[in-house]
């Protein structure tokens, strides 16, 4: 893995920025202050992420999520974000400094399955992902899988990121609002009729485009976002219990009459909850989610689009039998119907997009039996077929991608159905009260393929569906792990390993990217990945300074027939280390301080090796994919709370500074002429962020 020399450049027009990242055009343009260096539950009940629970817990790499305390780390603009707090945990990866994106054991993005109440959310970022979709004000706990997941989980090969939404108080009114740097944000709950039914609202708004009316420059821009959580709740009976849940995010971008953007997450869930007897209880879920984007650009007079959405409509039934506190059976089904359009760039409205639907079922059956006081197994199986349905073209391609045969079969007419047995085992061995090991081993597939121009996700990515063309993805992941903790739990720590070997993962080929206007199918290749790596946690859980260490070692590659030469290469979110520190110390009651340190090793980007001109344009030649390696990435997070109770309310001021020390980190880096330099070419590294300090006021009654 070589160096590249860089030339840094802080821009403070994230519009053009924005720009640079979707679309690669020229119109980015940096500070005069240039910078040169040289760097190489589904649950009913909270679950508390205790030291003990993580001794007990029998699912290897499993992290039960404590929101309260997660919420309490230094935020961007101050908002709190759970999924940029799921960063600092091992094993978890952001994708970029700008992104709340995450990256879990050697996979994307893409390859995370993340539900709210059950409903699959894509690409969860507002603001081209700086902050997450979801209001930590109306979640209630949630789990994140990294890879190795209970059979009732299927349909990514790298994590399963399980949120639910908080419940209102039957009994009480409730009442937050809070403004920020970015948004203002209010929430309220309270009985519908008491002790019988409950609601609860938590909602969001950006005033960006306020201040943006102010300016001169920025006065006909657009840049706003808003999400809304709303939660009803019946209990129909001692034994029964209904609930609603509606979910909408939206963002809105224009920049004058260039470019119009916008992407949306919609989800809508209905769930009965029958517990039958005190060991059998049913949940019954039918969800409804849709992602929608869609932008328009008008360049040099030929106006291009861009529209795209994944539908999924689920119905989901879930038993779980518990005849003794040693065993527990679970058992279930589910069925899916899927719609995806293909986001490709239409030039004047001509081009045909490429839409799949698809029909995907599973069965499953899982058990956890306390053999003794010592072993703990936890076994399951989960059966999932996914059939192609007809509606649309279908095509056979030669080796070099073009099309040698098109069939359109009707629709609801079963194309191709594909069958996968996916078998999930972990066990947990008492070495002794305060150490445990475990080991697992887990298999799953994916059907949503999410084609990427980077390393960063972006709300326009291309998506493909498994068709006659394209195989289901496969994981298959192995590791083993240790626990331990000192005392009454003051601290406890874990060291995890994993290997995870992926069959029928998807790239460009060689010459193709996200503006080749052709069918997505033709543009991609197929291979198998690898991802391994050693996870380190330590944690301090009692006295006033709390907090934790996490350090991640891995590695990720892959290897494409007809892609760097068929040879393996490392993975575009390869990095090599990760470390967080995270110190949270409580002065009095009304003074908190928290400050979080993050470093990780720069991700691997393919460079020019050449550059050639054809009648005055320059064109670069790439012979290696993924062998050069960006800056490193460091930065300080500080934090204070002040939270002082008056009245019948509860005042909260936050402070803080994100990027404290001011490091310039990598958000894009690209390649241009330099006639002045030997190779004829230089790196530009853009950054989004400097120093970024912030303050919130929050009101809670």
């Amino acid at each position: 893995m070589r160096n590249i020399k860089i030339y840094y450049k802080l821009s403070l027009d994230r519009w053009r920025l924005m720009v640079l990242l979707l679309f690669g055009v020229s119109a980015v343009h940096a500070q005069p202050d240039n910078v040169v260096r040289e760097d190489t539950l589904e649950g009913v009940t909270v679950m508390s992420r205790t030291a003990q629970r993580r001794l007990d817990e029998v699912q290897v790499g499993v992290e039960r999520i404590d929101i309260v305390t997660l919420n309490k780390t230094p935020a961007l603009f101050g908002e709190r974000d759970i999924t940029r707090s799921l960063q600092l945990l091992p094993g978890v990866k952001s994708e970029s400094e700008a992104s709340s994106g995450y990256e879990v054991r050697g996979g994307t993005s893409a390859q995370n399955l993340i539900l709210l109440d059950g409903a699959t959310i894509y690409n969860a970022g507002h603001l081209m992902g700086l902050i997450s979709t979801f209001n930590d004000n109306a979640l209630n706990n949630a789990a994140l899988y990294k890879g190795l997941v209970p059979a009732n989980y299927g349909g990514a090969t790298s994590s399963v990121f399980d949120i639910s939404t908080r419940v209102g108080d039957m009994s009480k009114f409730h009442f937050n609002g809070s403004i920020g740097l970015l948004s203002t944000n209010v929430s309220a709950e309270g009985p519908i009729q008491k002790e019988k039914s409950s609601f609860l609202f938590a909602g969001r708004r950006s005033y960006l485009d306020l201040f943006l009316k102010a300016t001169k420059d920025y006065k006909d821009n657009t840049l706003n976002f808003y999400d809304a959580n709303l939660q009803l709740t019946f209990r129909l009976s001692p034994r029964d219990r209904l609930s609603f849940t509606f979910f909408r995010g939206r963002d809105n971008m224009g920049i004058e009459d260039l470019m119009d953007m916008k992407w949306s997450n919609t989800t809508a869930n209905a769930s009965w909850l029958h517990n039958a007897n005190s060991h059998l209880y049913a949940h019954t879920q039918l969800t409804y989610s849709e992602f929608a984007d869609n932008v328009g650009i008008d360049m040099m007079n030929i106006y291009y689009t861009m529209k795209g959405f994944i539908r999924h409509l689920t119905f989901h039934h879930d038993q779980r039998w518990m005849p003794s506190k040693k065993f527990t059976l679970r058992y279930g089904l589910e069925s899916t119907y899927l719609q995806l359009l293909s986001a490709e760039w239409d030039i004047n409205l001509l081009h045909q997009r490429e839409k799949r639907d698809g029909w995907s079922n599973a069965l499953w059956v899982s058990q956890e039996l306390n053999i003794n006081d010592r072993f703990t197994l936890s076994a399951g199986l989960r059966l999932r077929l996914h059939s192609v349905l007809g509606g649309a073209p279908y095509y056979e391609v030669s080796p070099d991608g073009n099309i040698t045969n098109t069939t359109t079969p009707e629709k609801w007419h079963v194309v191709k159905t594909y069958y996968n047995l996916e078998p999930r085992l972990s066990g947990n061995v008492k070495l002794s009260p305060h150490h445990s090991l475990k080991i697992g081993y887990s298999r799953s597939t994916q059907d949503i393929h999410a084609i990427r121009a980077g390393s960063m996700s972006m709300p326009f990515d291309r998506y493909a569906m498994t068709s006659n063309l394209l195989k289901p993805e496969t994981a298959d992941q192995v590791a083993m792990g240790w626990t331990g903790i000192i005392g009454d739990g003051d601290y406890d720590f874990s060291a995890e390993g994993y290997y995870k070997w992926v069959k029928d993962i998807y790239d460009y080929r060689d010459g193709k990217s996200f503006y080749s206007e052709i069918e997505i199918e033709r543009l991609l290749l197929g291979g198998n990945g690898r991802a391994y790596g050693l996870e380190f946690c330590a944690h301090k859980n009692k006295g006033k300074l709390t907090g934790w260490l996490s350090y991640t070692l891995s590695w990720s590659q892959n290897k494409i027939a007809g892609i760097n030469n068929g040879d393996w290469y490392t993975a575009s979110n390869d990095r090599r280390h990760d470390i967080s520190v995270i110190g949270i110390y409580k002065a009095n009651d009304l003074w908190e301080f928290t400050a979080m340190w993050h470093y990780n090793t720069g991700q691997a980007l393919t460079a020019p090796s050449a550059k050639y001109e054809i009648d005055g344009r320059t064109f670069y030649y790439y012979a290696e994919r993924n062998g050069y390696r960006a800056p490193a990435s460091h930065r300080l997070d500080l934090g204070a709370t002040h939270t002082k109770k008056w009245r019948r309310s509860t005042h909260v001021w936050a402070f803080g500074t994100y990027n404290t020390y001011n490091r310039y980190n990598p958000l894009v880096i690209r390649f241009e002429n330099d006639d002045d330099k030997p190779s004829g070419t230089k790196a530009t590294l853009f950054a989004m962020f400097g120093i970024v300090p912030y303050v919130s006021f929050t009101v809670k009654y």
